[in-house]
């Protein structure tokens, strides 16, 4: 009879381990009969935990302001804000041309609202990337998208002069963070060097003096990004607990794994041949540095879905194997299976030719549920029950 030991990954703990268990054993018992499904579940014994009860949270404080004031000022915070512009640069002008009247013909003789500003954007696409030079490179690309942005004459028609020529400043402004972030360059300006950025490019785009800080007054954006951060805030510790047994359990066994693999080494001992390895995740990973620190020649056949264990070789940060050491020979097959919407998992052959089958799977999720749809998924356990010893 085959043996078949099933790990479960990251974040998972009672008693949603059996739930998934007991589907996994439902879903390749139904392929082949005869099988013993022996779950492995390490999350209890050896998952992570705020051990401290969350002393290490911060307390939730405040927005510093509330969700109707009129704009930043001294000691007023208008990061949430900020957060909506890098995800979406256009969105203060979609909001705006979303309130303009239905675009009439002009009377003879009469200027276009967008005009005036989409002249000054030309004589700004001039300067290139001078004007926002703290910032880092990418104005004049903003620029030029910004005066081709089908946005711009609807939110023109809608928009005091003034107010039009701040909305694109904070436009051009979150467009060239937004590349910073996009590139994950390391150095990211202060909110202080945004705003006079913002304030510079404001005026050079026709706006009145104000001062140096112009915060973002559209309304609608301001309600909607303050109710998200304050939810955010109140709710920062049971995000946390939530979340952190997925980054938690990666870090805990990358730096005290023995005791999980001694767990898994002690497991298998107990089964007689063949017996099979399914392994999810963080339990991939579990389960490839087991069999390559400890011949197990009892393992027939290593399965893994969702892996980062060949990222983790490639980038020098497996445990067991460093790159470019090959697979030892005592290692079984290895079939690993991927969906391309999962972010989180990776390809082995390339990496182990000849050791190593990597098969894609295509749950038609986006991820993270990518991540999580391989259980339910009836392609996965066609492809184990045809190899199961």
């Amino acid at each position: 009879m085959t043996a078949v030991v099933f790990i479960h990954g990251t974040g998972v703990r009672e008693p949603g381990f059996s739930a998934l268990a007991g589907r996994f054993a439902a879903g390749v018992s139904a392929l082949r009969g005869g099988l013993r499904v022996v779950p492995y579940y390490w999350g209890g014994a050896h998952g992570a935990a705020l051990a401290a009860g969350g002393a290490s949270l911060p307390p939730a404080t405040g927005t510093g302001r509330g969700p109707l004031a009129p704009g930043p000022g001294p000691g007023d915070d208008d990061t949430a804000d900020w957060a909506v512009l890098y995800a979406d640069p256009y969105a203060e002008l979609a909001l705006a041309a979303a309130g303009s009247a239905p675009a009439e013909e002009l009377p003879p003789g009469s200027v276009p609202p967008d005009l005036r500003v989409r002249a000054r954007l030309a004589d700004l696409l001039a300067e290139g990337d001078g004007p926002a030079a703290e910032l880092g490179p990418g104005l004049a690309r903003a620029v030029a998208d910004l005066a081709a942005h089908p946005l711009l004459a609807p939110a023109a028609a809608s928009l005091a002069p003034d107010d039009l020529a701040e909305v694109a400043a904070r436009c051009l402004t979150a467009q060239v963070v937004a590349g910073l972030l996009d590139t994950d360059v390391p150095l990211v300006p202060v909110g202080v060097t945004r705003d006079a950025v913002v304030g510079r490019l404001a005026a050079v785009l026709g706006a009145s003096a104000r001062g140096a800080e112009r915060g973002v007054r559209s309304l609608a954006l301001r309600v909607a990004s303050s109710a998200a951060s304050r939810a955010v805030v109140r709710r920062r510790r049971a995000l946390t607990e939530a979340a952190h047994p997925a980054a938690g359990d990666v870090l805990r066994y990358l730096s005290r794994g023995e005791a999980v693999r001694a767990g898994l080494r002690a497991l298998i001992a107990g089964l007689e041949a063949p017996v099979a390895i399914v392994a999810h995740s963080l339990g991939g990973i579990i389960a490839l540095d087991t069999l390559v620190l400890t011949p197990l020649p009892q393992v027939r056949l290593l399965v893994t879905a969702g892996s980062q264990a060949p990222f983790l070789y490639e980038s020098g940060s497996l445990p067991s194997l460093e790159h470019p050491a090959p697979l030892p020979a005592h290692v079984p097959d290895w079939l690993n299976l991927y969906d391309p919407r999962d972010l989180l998992s990776y390809l082995g052959a390339g990496l182990f030719p000849g050791r190593v089958t990597d098969i894609a799977v295509d749950s038609r999720q986006p991820f993270p549920a990518a991540h999580s749809a391989y259980w339910t998924n009836s392609e996965v356990y066609r492809h184990i029950g045809e190899r199961l010893p």
